[in-house]
């Protein structure tokens, strides 16, 4: 290992100290209170809580979609809160994929072409993309679905369309909400499959999740609870469900 790409492995992904966002009032809601924490690089993290806890809240400030109100968050170790709102665009791009629920797929699009969408606003050549596309949906095991339209896949294969397409771009973080939420249970067991895998390829992936089936894959978990963060360190297969 080079000393550059030790030193990389040794920055944490996310790194939140005292992140907090409050809307403006009247009366003002404070939807994430000031908190801590640290996702290391290679890590798998699920993140918890019921509904209206600040889940979402989390999920826009960790992927880049909303700035805090306080404290600073360091994206393999970039202080985001210094960025203009287009160089936070261009990273959110370069280093986080985002997996949703829904699987945002265009219906006339194959699911080549679906992935590469993802390397049109990241700078890579059109001759590449093609290449990069396929060898992404290969990594997902839909090498041989390249071809076919979202329309003709199940939806296990379409979330991993998805993941492929989120992939694509080499991200160092991969951002799940809710990814088998619409899936049937063999399907959503293929995907966290799926994500065990890339974990133990070396993927940081951060889960936000309900279902304490799809927490019990990550080796930690943060839970949130009327905007209160709290983590631990035993990995949710170990806790009761």
């Amino acid at each position: 290992m080079t000393a550059d790409v030790a030193d990389r492995a040794a920055v944490p992904v996310i790194s939140f100290r005292g992140i907090g966002l409050t809307y403006p009032g009247p009366p003002p809601v404070e939807a994430l209170r000031p908190c801590d924490l640290t996702v290391d690089r290679g890590e798998f993290v699920a993140v918890v809580g019921p509904s209206g806890s600040g889940k979402s809240t989390f999920l826009n400030i960790a992927g880049l979609l909303d700035a805090p109100t306080s404290g600073t968050y360091a994206l393999d170790g970039i202080d985001t809160g210094a960025l203009r709102d287009a160089d936070r665009t261009s990273l959110r791009g370069l280093r986080i994929g985002f997996v949703f629920q829904s699987f945002h797929l265009l219906p006339q699009r194959s699911a080549l072409e679906n992935v590469m969408l993802a390397l049109v606003y990241d700078g890579t050549p059109r001759r590449e993309r093609a290449g990069r596309a396929r060898q992404a949906l290969t990594q997902v095991g839909l090498g041989h679905r390249v071809h076919a339209l979202p329309t003709r896949l199940s939806g296990g294969e379409r979330q991993r369309v998805a993941i492929a397409r989120a992939l694509v771009t080499e991200p160092s973080l991969l951002l799940c909400d809710e990814p088998t939420g619409n899936l049937d249970t063999a399907n959503a067991d293929s995907v966290l499959g799926l994500l065990d895998t890339l974990h133990n390829a070396g993927m940081t992936i951060l889960v936000i999740t309900h279902d304490p089936l799809v927490a019990a894959r990550a080796k930690r978990t943060v839970t949130i609870r009327d905007g209160v963060l709290s983590v631990s360190d035993t990995a949710m297969s170990q806790v009761e469900p």
